[in-house]
C-alpha cells in the first residue's frame, strides 16, 4: 500500500503523509496508482460542479468553481506540466533544448497559450454540460435515468468517468517510453519505474478496477452509450507518445501532466461530437 499512499501524496495536496509514512522508493511507482486518484480528483470536480449548480449558481460560475477546486486539490500539478510541455515542445528544436526549456521554472508564450486554450475548453465543456444550459434534445441521456429524478447524478458519473479514463490512458506512458532524464536532473528527483510483462498485467487490472466504479454509475444512470468514446483518449495518448519518442526519446513528469489534461479534453470534445 506504500505506492498507493505515495500516489495520493504526490498527486494531491491533502495531508495524506500524516496517515502513513512511505519510503522514497514508493514514489517511483506513483503513476501505477494514478487512475485511482481519479476517484478523488474527478469526484471533487464533479461534486463541486453539481453542488454549485444545486445551490442555484449560474453554470458559468459553477464550472469555474469546479475547475478551481481541482486545481487547489492537485496544486495545479498537471497544469504546470502542460505549460512546460507546450513551452518545451513549442520552442525547442533539439532534444537538449526541449528538455532544458521544460525544466525552466519560467512560463513562456506557448505555455500561457496552452493553459488558456486547455482550461478554456474545459470550462466551456462543463458549462455546456450543465442541465440548465444544454437543452435535453442535444443530450437526451441527461434527462432520464433510473437513480434520480434530475440529471445531476448522471452528470456526476460522466465527469468522474472522464477524469479516471484520462488518467488510465496517461498512465500507460511509463511502460511505453523510458524516462528522458536521470534522477539527478529530474524536477522531483524521482524516476518512475518501467513495466515488465507482469507489470503490464497488474497495471491493466488496476485500470479496469479504477474504471469499474464510474462505468457502473454511468450504466445505472442510463449513460452506457458513452462507452463508445472511451478509446479516444488512448488514441490521443498513443499519438502524443509517438511525438515524445521522436522529440526527446522518452517522457518526463511534465509529459505525464500534459497527457492527462489532453486525454481528458479529448473525451469532452468527442462527447460533443457524438452526443
Amino acid at each position: 500500500m506504500d505506492s498507493f499512499f505515495a500516489s495520493l501524496i504526490f498527486f494531491t495536496r491533502l495531508p495524506w503523509w500524516r496517515l502513513r509514512s512511505v519510503p522514497r522508493e514508493a514514489f517511483e511507482h506513483v503513476v501505477d496508482w494514478w487512475p485511482f486518484v481519479g476517484w478523488l480528483t474527478g469526484g471533487v470536480l464533479a461534486g463541486v460542479f453539481i453542488g454549485a449548480h444545486s445551490l442555484g449558481m449560474p453554470p458559468v460560475l459553477a464550472a469555474l468553481l469546479a475547475i478551481a477546486s481541482r486545481l487547489l486539490l492537485t496544486g495545479a500539478l498537471h497544469e504546470d506540466g502542460l505549460a512546460d510541455f507546450c513551452d518545451g515542445f513549442g520552442g525547442g528544436s533539439t532534444r537538449e533544448r526541449t528538455l532544458s526549456i521544460m525544466k525552466d521554472s519560467h512560463i513562456g508564450t506557448y505555455g500561457v497559450l496552452g493553459l488558456i486554450i486547455c482550461l478554456g475548453l474545459l470550462w466551456a465543456s462543463l458549462f455546456s454540460l450543465s442541465p440548465s444550459s444544454s437543452p435535453s434534445p442535444n443530450f437526451p441521456f441527461l434527462s432520464h435515468f433510473s437513480l434520480s429524478s434530475s440529471p445531476l447524478f448522471s452528470l456526476f458519473s460522466l465527469l468522474l468517468l472522464f477524469d479516471v479514463t484520462a488518467k488510465c490512458a496517461a498512465s500507460l506512458i511509463t511502460g511505453q517510453l523510458p524516462y528522458a532524464r536521470t534522477a539527478e536532473t529530474a524536477k522531483n528527483q524521482v524516476v518512475y519505474v518501467g513495466r515488465s510483462l507482469s507489470g503490464w498485467l497488474s497495471h491493466g487490472l488496476r485500470c479496469v478496477l479504477a474504471l469499474s466504479l464510474p462505468l457502473v454509475l454511468c450504466v445505472c444512470c442510463g449513460c452506457s452509450q458513452v462507452v463508445c468514446i472511451l478509446p479516444v483518449p488512448f488514441l490521443v495518448e498513443f499519438l502524443l507518445m509517438w511525438w515524445m519518442h521522436r522529440r526527446i526519446g522518452g517522457y518526463t513528469g511534465d509529459c505525464c501532466g500534459a497527457l492527462f489534461l489532453l486525454c481528458e479534453l479529448s473525451l469532452y470534445l468527442a462527447f460533443f461530437v457524438v452526443a
